[in-house]
């Protein structure tokens, strides 16, 4: 019984890093893809990008 629950511990471990990894992709590409949003939405404003203060 001990050995089912250790391997049930690494399984566990094993999905959560897993997931962990994945949420870090997706905070990335979440976050390349405000930046560049904003970079366009500026151009087409004709604003200049480093004068906006994002909060």
């Amino acid at each position: 019984m001990t050995e089912h629950t250790h391997n049930d511990a690494i399984r566990r471990n094993s999905l959560r890093e897993a997931a962990l990894e994945e949420m870090a992709k997706f905070e990335r590409r979440e976050s390349e893809f405000r930046r560049k949003d904003r970079a366009e939405r500026a151009a087409d404003l004709r604003l200049p990008l480093d004068e906006i203060q994002v909060h």
